[in-house]
């Protein structure tokens, strides 16, 4: 090779390919909202899943009302993978549902451009602390209303209302068991982080 050869074109013609950019995202939400389904719904990869088993010690703790069936729950994340495109790939970090586990918020979120609030109708109140926590941390998300067996018990608008989130804030429905409904829920982060970015 001679000094004016350029190094793009040393490996038989190879143009050098930028890897995409790692963007972190935060899935979040109340105790058995979908956050796990979520994840391992969309991810490219076996999600890492950090479940255990719901003793009668928890079941005491946590309401199983809404989720009889649940038998297992996240005690510290799940995390998973997701190419968007060539130049982009998101990094998706689930934290737990229960407050006992918050401690752990900061550690999981740092870093992340911007979060999805999963959000059960049913029981409103489990998704509080993960609102006020983003608005707290000035970090844009957007809310997502999990369709369980395909309906929500209200309407877009009550849960603005609820949740007392700014007309900034997106509120829509998603189901986390469908792999392009989690997708565009994403997407509607990953635009109100680059609106957030361009001010």
């Amino acid at each position: 090779m001679t000094p004016t050869e350029p190094l793009v074109g040393h490996f038989a013609g190879q143009a050098a390919v930028r890897p995409p950019l790692p963007v972190k995202l935060v899935i979040a939400g109340g105790f058995g909202v979908g956050k796990t389904t979520a994840v391992g719904s969309i991810s490219e990869i076996e999600p890492l899943t950090t479940e255990a088993a719901i003793t009668e010690v928890a079941a005491g703790v946590d309401d199983l009302s809404h989720t009889p069936r649940k038998t297992t729950t996240t005690v510290a994340m799940d995390f998973g993978c997701i190419t968007i495109d060539p130049t982009l790939k998101l990094y998706l970090f689930g934290t737990p549902g229960q407050e006992r586990f918050g401690f752990m918020w900061d550690d999981i979120v740092e870093g992340a451009v911007g979060g999805l609030v999963i959000v059960d109708t049913r029981r409103l109140d489990d998704c509080y602390a993960a609102v006020d926590y983003f608005e707290h941390k000035r970090i844009p998300f957007a809310v997502a209303v999990n369709a369980f067996d395909g309906q929500v018990e209200h309407g877009l608008d009550e849960v603005r209302w609820a949740l007392d989130v700014s007309e900034g804030v997106p509120v829509l429905v998603f189901d986390a068991r469908e792999r392009g409904s989690v997708r565009d829920a994403l997407l509607v982060v990953l635009e109100q982080a680059l609106a957030r970015s361009q001010g």
